[in-house]
């Protein structure tokens, strides 16, 4: 005879459900395998210069990590992995874009026409559909997540954008990576250098001023690091902002 009663039966299967789906969720994200990915970034990226040559020569084993990536649900990751996912795949998807007519181009921008810009080429497979680069950065990356630091992350295959990463970006590192890239990116003089009272920083500043709450000094402030930190305090509120001339050449050989 079973000692419970109906409706503690009933209970009790609700709460083993939930669990199971719990915990089905949580191990979901061990199906983003980005070990192809990771091998190809070691091999073909150094210090933001990215070998498209190499890659080319290995652009099979690429459309191999944009398969697992298409099998992938987005929606049943956590939210640090679901960031990572999203990056990981507009930068893999960049690279195959430029591979689709390398060497035979200078800059992405050459991929585009007068009519629609390369960031507008259905290419993605994503979640059972084809997404453009922009669909990712601005519909779903920018929005969903809200952290400026994403520009730091995502790579338009150009010199003037922040360096491609070494590494695939995963939930269990997504802050430390960010950071990372934020620090680095700043600090950098190829991007953003302060000179008296004038800040000259990327134009990436300008697009995206709303991510950053339309206070570029304070973000600076924060991931600055001395002397141009300590600078840019002493002179915060006599500041000039000034936007460097972005450049589109490909960023690699």
């Amino acid at each position: 005879m079973n000692k419970y009663k109906p409706k503690t039966r009933v209970m009790i299967f609700l709460i083993v459900f939930g669990i199971c789906g719990l915990l089905f969720t949580a191990f979901a994200w061990a199906d983003v395998d980005n070990k192809i990915y990771a091998e190809l970034l070691q091999r073909y990226v150094k210090d933001g210069i990215v070998d498209y040559r190499g890659f080319k020569s290995d652009e099979a084993k690429l459309d191999r990590y944009l398969e697992i990536l298409a099998q992938v649900d987005p929606q049943a990751l956590p939210k640090d992995e679901r960031f990572a996912f999203y990056v990981n795949a507009y930068n893999a998807w960049t690279i195959k874009l430029v591979l689709s007519r390398y060497p035979n181009l200078q800059s992405i921008k050459d991929l585009g026409s007068f009519l629609r810009s390369p960031w507008k080429k259905e290419l993605a497979r994503i979640d059972g559909k084809i997404l453009t680069l922009d669909n990712i950065e601005h519909d779903i990356l920018r929005p969903q997540f809200k952290d400026p630091r994403v520009h730091f992350a995502v790579n338009c295959a150009s010199k003037g954008c922040p360096p491609l990463l070494g590494e695939p970006y995963t939930g269990a590192r997504l802050n430390r990576q960010l950071e990372s890239v934020a620090k680095g990116f700043i600090n950098d003089p190829q991007y953003n250098r302060l000179d008296g009272n004038v800040l000259y920083v990327s134009k990436i500043f300008k697009w995206f001023a709303d991510d950053f709450d339309k206070d570029i000094v304070g973000f600076f402030k924060r991931y600055a690091k001395d002397p141009m930190k300590t600078e840019i305090e002493k002179r915060s509120f006599g500041l000039k902002i000034e936007y460097l001339e972005y450049d589109w050449s490909l960023n690699g050989h």
